[in-house]
């Protein structure tokens, strides 16, 4: 396995196409040869190559966690009428898609769904939902994740399109709670610093069924993590998720910073961080690692022979 994923990281490695995000002024300054790749099985061993300590803010990784926060609270039913699980085919920060649907959110990979997801997390006030998140996701990570306050504040003072959309859904009655504590807390949940390891800790506990490998820790019950997955697959890589189940097989979620997560489901989380983006905001290098891992091991949900590489 450390030999594959060597393997991998090499291949990967050779690719310098694709930009660092700069929407959002406090990604611009990341170092775009930083490269990270991390495998946590469900056994919770770790095989991993290059900056896998280097830590990034979560960005909309952080979606499909939350997602799963909400499900283990209010249940299957409730989440999928409220947040919906199809994909929308649009932007992840359409306006158009929540106007043609009736202010319903399509997804919770889009921000409009996040925001949703956010938003009808049982809590007594936005302090109350922040700490939910917070603890959350730690436990997914198997450490308390803290948060990166440069981003918080570089994104806080951007996310005029966050905030419309939540007035727009509010208008809609889609969120009842206050769209501006809403965007604040989603835009904290944004900003958590996560490494390479920790997304594949987090993502093995998705295909361990909801326990956390490393630590033993039940996080969220396994239909959650079935859901959560489903979801991942369908909507996951922003306008090329087909494409990517197409080509991968696999469920998976991007994040503007340059991580990417991908789940192979009762065996491992796989995880990248690689800044450089392509067109629609997905990490180049870790998607192409990505797709070698899933043909050589034969990770590929639609298939069941491993790929075996000529060279």
């Amino acid at each position: 396995m450390d030999r594959l994923v060597d393997a991998a990281f090499a291949h990967a490695s050779r690719h310098a196409e694709g930009a660092v995000a700069d929407y959002i002024p406090a990604l611009a300054s990341a170092d775009p040869a930083l490269f990270g790749l991390s495998v946590v099985g469900v056994d919770g061993e770790a095989h991993e190559a290059g900056d896998t300590g280097s830590r990034f803010s979560i960005q909309s990784i952080s979606k499909a966690f939350v997602y799963a926060l909400l499900c283990d609270a209010v249940g299957h039913e409730e989440a999928l009428a409220v947040v919906g699980v199809n994909n929308t085919g649009l932007a992840f920060n359409s306006v158009v898609a929540i106007e043609l649907n009736d202010g319903h959110p399509m997804n919770p990979m889009v921000n409009a769904g996040a925001l949703a997801t956010t938003a009808l997390l049982p809590a007594s006030d936005a302090a109350d939902r922040w700490h939910l998140i917070q603890r959350g996701l730690s436990l997914f990570a198997g450490r308390d994740l803290a948060l990166d306050e440069e981003v918080y504040r570089s994104e806080a003072a951007t996310n005029q399109r966050n905030g419309a959309i939540a007035q727009l859904m509010a208008s809609y009655g889609r969120i009842t709670e206050d769209p501006a504590e809403v965007v604040d807390v989603y835009t904290r949940q944004c900003s958590l610093l996560v490494d390479a390891h920790d997304l594949a800790v987090m993502g093995a506990t998705l295909a361990d069924g909801g326990v956390n490998p490393v630590r033993g820790v039940r996080v969220v019950a396994a239909d959650v993590a079935r859901d959560t997955l489903a979801v991942m697959a369908a909507s996951g890589l922003y306008e090329n998720s087909g494409e990517w189940l197409f080509e991968v097989g696999l469920p998976g979620k991007s994040g503007v910073s340059g991580g990417l997560l991908t789940v192979a489901p009762g065996k491992a989380g796989i995880a990248a961080y690689a800044p450089r983006l392509d067109g629609v905001g997905n990490s180049v290098r870790g998607q192409i690692a990505t797709a070698y891992l899933s043909r050589v091991l034969g990770l590929n949900v639609f298939v069941s022979t491993a790929y075996i590489p000529t060279a």
